[in-house]
């Protein structure tokens, strides 16, 4: 039986950083991911779509995020089994309750939606059975997934667990909420485990998968921006086939630049492979150069590579831009400039903590002094 995996939809993440405009296009495209999957599941003869938890991004989003949710999903003709997770945990009178009273199900006509807010297990098809383990809060010690070994399944040639939470400890201390034992498909008999938590497509064994969240949200390379399609036959190992549903990427680019040409080199090799108006670039520039090649990399960012991307995050306190003796021999005048130019250049060189802000003070004043000039 073919079925799609996803999870991590995170639908309304407000995208606080960024732009009007560019929140607008990052929740739409999350919105989209839904159509893609759909239109995949048509595509290749899978009938059920299994999310693995956060679907919402919290337990209280806006009406239109949820009619927009539920009209995306009821449009396709598979079937979608919601799982709470962290995020948008199950309780009475919460956030489900309105999902539901959005769906054919408060009309008591037949959905295509299933929210499965307990841990009920439920017959899929003919001897297909889908075990639950949706979270009731949001931070629980227990593993969710444990009544899984006992739970029974009469006639059962298929066991399909749905899970949100951590196999491995993703944080770096603490801790780990919701935990997941490695070996759980084993210890339970599934023929797959579909998993939620973690925001990039991992492999925990052949049986064991995370599917990511399906529209990449922050600059981390961990495989995002994908759904998996699983074909699960008795008594075999699953075939799992990753497949690109996300619209934007997050780029992370650290570049050692030597001067403004091999920069420009690596913008063009970059913008060749890319297609900028859909990229989020964080880009970290290191390296020595000659401080009128600093002010033409950054230049060159600001009045072009920033205006071809969707969104540039730019790290350049690691490059250092060194005056040539034409540098400061432009500065070599009379009066306080002059002694300024001094001071700034020789604190530069040294090993002192305002070292780093003296460099850009005396790029500042090159810049400035010839611009003057040139006036």
């Amino acid at each position: 039986m073919k079925l799609i995996h996803t999870a991590d939809w995170q639908l309304g993440k407000p995208y606080g950083r960024f732009t009007p405009d560019l929140r607008a296009a990052l929740t739409d495209a999350r919105f989209e991911a839904i159509d893609t999957i759909g239109r995949a599941a048509t595509e290749h003869g899978a009938r059920h779509v299994l999310v693995a938890g956060d679907i919402f991004d919290t337990e209280g989003p806006e009406d239109r995020t949820i009619v927009q949710a539920v009209t995306r999903m009821e449009r396709h003709p598979c079937r979608w089994w919601l799982l709470p997770g962290n995020h948008d945990f199950a309780r009475n009178g919460g956030l489900w309750d309105r999902v539901r009273a959005k769906t054919g199900t408060a009309t008591g006509t037949d959905s295509k939606i299933t929210i499965l807010a307990t841990a009920e297990p439920h017959e899929l098809e003919d001897g297909v059975w889908l075990l639950p383990a949706p979270l009731t809060h949001r931070h629980n010690l227990d593993d969710p997934t444990e009544a899984f070994d006992t739970t029974e399944t009469p006639g059962a040639r298929l066991r399909i667990g749905l899970a949100h939470g951590s196999i491995r400890n993703f944080s770096s201390h603490g801790e780990t909420n919701n935990q997941i034992p490695p070996d759980r498909a084993r210890r339970a008999n599934l023929d797959y485990l579909a998993l939620g938590d973690w925001h990039g497509v991992l492999r925990i064994d052949a049986r064991t998968w995370y599917a990511g969240t399906p529209e990449t949200d922050r600059f981390q390379n961990n495989d995002s921006g994908h759904a998996l399609l699983v074909d699960v036959t008795p008594g075999a190992e699953p075939d799992i086939t990753s497949f690109r549903t996300g619209r934007f990427h997050w780029l992370i680019r650290d570049w050692t630049v030597s001067d403004a040409a091999a920069f420009s080199a690596d913008c063009a090799a970059l913008l060749a492979e890319i297609n900028a108006p859909d990229t989020l670039l964080q880009l970290t520039l290191a390296g020595i150069t000659d401080l009128s090649d600093r002010v033409a990399i950054l230049t060159q960012i600001e009045s072009d590579l920033v205006h071809r991307l969707r969104f540039l995050d730019l790290r350049a306190d690691d490059l250092v831009g060194r005056p040539t003796e034409n540098d400061l021999a432009s500065l070599d005048v009379e009066g306080t400039l002059g002694i300024a130019a001094h001071k700034l250049n020789a604190l530069s060189q040294s090993d002192r903590p305002e070292a780093r802000i003296a460099r850009r003070a005396l790029e500042r004043l090159l810049v400035e002094y010839n611009r003057e000039d040139q006036a």
